[in-house]
């Protein structure tokens, strides 16, 4: 069954959406050029109305389901997907792949009424940088697509748990074997990664280690080009699974 639009809660909501990432940008020249990819017709009117209200976003197509979503990806080249997981025809997990080929500079952010483990994991691996529920708050939208716009990859919180114990399952499950030695990272890189996976931002994990949040910016770049990863999501993911580090 298809999603539905749930319920969106006030934006003063306890529970927000979790950033693993950069804080965002506090300017910005163009506005963010978003793609709404939704099976229900109401719910991609819903969002075009919320998202017309912010003068940095504008919505310039929209699709009905995956496939569509591929070509209408291709012929515009969104700066942001936003697109839902369970749809016809096809899906939008099965849909990411073939988006980042036709637009590889675009973002995607799975919006879904869908908490489960599989689809967050599945998701991910197939190239999306954030992954919503629908009860967020219309706030919550706006600031989610400015934030992975800026670099950041955006989970609910909810999920954010739920990634990292799929994590530790995968580990459980699986005892791949490195067919090539894991790049070596330093002490303070572990550090460093060892909170991006608790899902903290730059400017607390400066805070936790008593440095800057350029340094923390550095670090994370390193990071990254050392395991020649493109996102910190990833980086979280390789790491769980090389057994560089260990989440109890």
């Amino acid at each position: 069954m298809a999603d539905t639009f749930g319920p969106m809660r006030d934006a003063d909501a306890d529970d927000g959406v979790t950033g693993m990432g950069p804080d965002p940008a506090a300017a910005r020249k163009e506005p963010i050029r978003v793609l709404v990819v939704d099976d229900h017709a109401l719910f991609r009117r819903g969002l075009e109305i919320v998202l017309a209200a912010e003068e940095d976003i504008q919505v310039v197509g929209e699709a009905g389901d995956g496939a569509e979503a591929v070509d209408k990806a291709a012929d515009l080249l969104p700066d942001i997907v936003l697109m839902d997981v369970r749809m016809p025809k096809r899906g939008g997990i099965e849909a990411c792949t073939s988006i980042k080929e036709v637009a590889p500079s675009a973002k995607i952010i799975m919006l879904t009424i869908s908490d489960e483990e599989a689809d967050l994991y599945d998701a991910i691996k197939a190239g999306a940088t954030g992954y919503l529920l629908k009860e967020i708050s219309t706030d919550e939208v706006a600031t989610a697509i400015r934030a992975v716009a800026d670099g950041q990859s955006q989970i609910s919180p909810s999920m954010a748990s739920k990634l990292l114990t799929e994590f530790k399952s995968m580990i459980q499950r699986t005892d791949e074997r490195r067919l090539v030695p894991a790049p070596r990272l330093t002490d303070r890189e572990l550090e460093v990664l060892k909170l991006v996976a608790t899902g903290m931002n730059n400017r607390d994990i400066a805070k936790e280690l008593f440095i800057s949040e350029n340094t923390v910016k550095n670090h994370v770049r390193n990071i990254l080009e050392k395991l020649q990863l493109h996102s910190r999501m990833e980086a979280v993911v390789y790491a769980m699974r090389e057994k560089i580090l260990e989440i109890r």
